[in-house]
């Protein structure tokens, strides 16, 4: 049912529709789509729902890359209040520009939930036996037959529930209020800091502490144990393949079985998420004890480089948990009342926090050519993504190669000494003196 909606209406012609998720539904009803299906009317139409609003994130998520051209096209800003507000208002296909960039960045959708179903808080309950187990009770896919589920847990679960089955066990999600938990009730710190994603470390603030230390060898054990075991189950499947093509299929069958399952695996792969996310967001919480406004890079974005890597570093790599860090900075900056400030981070591990001359980075060491002090990496790249908040010529979204240029001549003024040309005359006597810095930088 999921695959159809996606299917249907996941694309810019369902959304030129002006479809919502009501309107789906009448649809269906009226022309009996729902009858293939064979489940119950609340399943499918919650359903439905569900589907609907993940078409409407999805479209959400690329209205995000075309904000980003939209600021590299043009700095006009009236022109750029024209297009964003066509954007939000879903008037982009008639505009010749928004079109070609949401073609461009929202291609059909496809279904990739699978095995799970939502219930509405009105049609379910919950009762305890004798043994003080709890039970939950669904609908299952015949009228007044419930499926009755038994819980790992004394909480009683509450609203809207969506039920996963994976690796034979059913996960029963739903949504708690954030405001009650225990960690958003801590209060949060007073200072302006600013942050950098390592690698070794989840964090290092501008203060010169890292927070998440373990994250580096968790991930690089992972990655480790990732590679033997890959290279273990590709030779038991050649083995396998082997002996399929010479007629043993009952060999094959049994290692397939015994030997390339995906159970394991799967739970394994969930530990690892869980423990990578306790040791993200354990970071983030210790950066929010100090700071009522937190001064981080937009980990949303893509980043690519020119320079080639080993294929083992490439694989660590590609677990780097950007991502988490990016959803666990918001979510814990909202719940705890700190302020989350994105700046934008070109260059901001290639120069010098002190002078803003280009430098040299060796591992966790940065080399400064023009001041001759070697700088602990990160702490040098966070210091100077604090001095990036408020810089009058470097906004958010200014493409690397100008971000270059600007720093560039910030760093020839201040070697010849010459006034800062700079339109704006409040700023031109203190940026003379301290090219590299910002209006809100006390450093």
């Amino acid at each position: 049912m999921r695959s159809e909606v996606w299917q249907r209406y996941g694309s810019i012609n369902g959304v030129g529709a002006g479809l919502r998720d009501r309107q789906v539904r009448d649809r269906w009803l009226a022309d009996g789509t729902h009858v293939q299906f064979a489940v119950l009317a609340n399943a499918w139409k919650e359903t439905v729902r569900d589907a609907m609003a993940d078409i409407a994130a999805n479209l959400e998520a690329a209205k995000v890359d075309v904000r980003r051209a939209i600021s590299r096209r043009t700095n006009d800003p009236a022109e750029r209040k024209r297009m964003f507000t066509a954007l939000k208002a879903h008037q982009w296909a008639d505009d010749p520009f928004l079109s070609r960039q949401m073609r461009k960045r929202w291609r059909r959708g496809r279904n990739r939930t699978h095995d799970q179903i939502v219930v509405r808080a009105d049609q379910y309950s919950t009762a305890v036996d004798g043994r003080g187990r709890l039970w939950l009770a669904v609908p299952g896919l015949e009228r007044r037959r419930m499926v009755k589920i038994p819980l790992t847990t004394t909480v009683t679960p509450a609203g809207t529930l969506r039920l996963i089955l994976r690796g034979g066990r059913v996960e029963v999600h739903y949504q708690i209020d954030a405001a009650q938990m225990r960690s958003s009730q801590r209060p949060c710190g007073e200072a302006t800091i600013g942050v950098d994603k390592g690698y070794t470390e989840a964090l290092t603030d501008s203060d010169g502490q890292p927070h998440g230390e373990q994250l580096g060898d968790l991930l690089t054990r992972e990655s480790d144990r990732l590679k033997e075991r890959n290279r273990r189950r590709a030779k038991l499947r050649s083995i396998a393949n082997s002996a399929a093509l010479r007629g043993d299929r009952a060999k094959a069958h049994r290692i397939k079985a015994n030997n390339l399952g995906t159970t394991k695996r799967d739970r394994q792969a969930a530990r690892h998420r869980a423990r990578v996310r306790t040791e993200i967001f354990t970071a983030v919480h210790e950066v929010v004890d100090k700071a009522a406004t937190v001064i981080a890079e937009d980990l949303t974005k893509r980043f690519t480089g020119r320079k080639q890597l080993p294929k083992n570093i490439n694989r660590r790599l590609a677990a780097w948990t950007k991502g988490v860090t990016a959803e666990a900075l918001k979510s814990v900056s909202e719940r705890r009342g700190s302020a989350l400030v994105h700046v934008n981070a070109a260059y901001t591990s290639q120069t010098c926090h002190r002078c803003g001359a280009f430098g040299r980075r060796s591992g966790d060491r940065f080399h400064c050519t023009s001041c001759g002090v070697v700088w602990q990496a990160d702490v040098n790249a966070a210091i100077n993504i604090l001095h990036r908040v408020g810089d009058p010529d470097i906004a958010l979204h200014t493409p690397h190669h100008k971000v270059k240029q600007i720093l560039q001549d910030r760093t020839d003024r201040h070697r010849t000494r010459l006034p800062v040309q700079d339109s704006s005359p409040a700023t031109a006597g203190r940026r003379a003196k301290h090219p590299n810095r910002s209006t809100t930088s006390n450093k």
